[in-house]
């Protein structure tokens, strides 16, 4: 199973940290064309991975970029995952963080976030990374995998003390409100680092307060480093 490759938006001078950032059903690039044509984030390469093509049974099967299966829309406790899904894609996102490390890019300057589906994915395979990332953040998403995730975290949790950024609207109507609250609140229960913000009446998507907030976040994870040693 392949997926397009990655859509990279490369750092405008020294490159210092990385962003990998994973869609939804849904095109994120928009984040970093925001905030390039603002002069932000100019140390920061930009990661976008491509999910490959799968059926997704809540759409009638119909193939579409996905990073794991959704059968249904259900109660969050009691719906059915696609764990065999779930946990390529964890390997997908272990990979990239690698390979940004391999290139020269300390651990704790590579930050990992996504919408929704991305989102979730995020998450999860930010808090079961086997190195200790600058920051992990959620939109409108919810916690995957819960009755394993906890045994999936390394011995040594590394990311622990990572701060987590989750925002979700009230007025979600596809992964609803509930399910981001629940996951944060399962996550603080657990020991993590969670900021999570409430967005009142936005649906399913982002608005220029959460993009405010997650630019704030990123300030805070990956500050530009001049001419001060690190990066490639």
């Amino acid at each position: 199973m392949s997926s397009a490759a990655a859509l990279v938006v490369p750092a405008i001078k020294r490159h210092t940290s990385t962003v990998i950032v994973a869609h939804g059903l849904g095109d994120r690039m928009f984040l970093a064309e925001q905030w390039r044509s603002r002069n932000k984030f100019e140390e920061t390469k930009f990661v976008f991975p491509n999910a490959p093509q799968i059926p997704i049974t809540v759409n009638m099967g119909m193939r579409m970029p996905g990073w794991y299966d959704i059968a249904d829309f259900g109660d969050l406790a009691n719906r059915s995952e696609d764990e065999a899904g779930v946990l390529r894609s964890q390997k997908v996102f272990h990979t990239l963080i690698q390979d940004e490390i391999k290139a020269g890019i300390p651990t704790e300057r590579i930050v990992l976030g996504g919408f929704s589906q991305g989102g979730a994915m995020s998450l999860m395979a930010g808090i079961t990374n086997p190195t200790k990332l600058g920051g992990i953040f959620g939109l409108s998403c919810y916690l995957l995998l819960k009755d394993k995730v906890q045994s999936m975290v390394p011995s040594d949790s590394p990311n622990k003390a990572t701060p987590i950024f989750m925002g979700h609207g009230d007025a979600d109507q596809v992964v609803r409100y509930a399910w981001g609250k629940m996951t944060a609140d399962t996550l603080k229960g657990w020991g993590w680092n969670v900021d999570f913000k409430t967005y009142r009446g936005l649906p399913h998507s982002a608005a220029p307060e959460e993009i405010d907030d997650l630019e704030k976040y990123l300030n805070q994870r990956i500050p530009p480093l001049g001419d001060k040693a690190g990066g490639s």
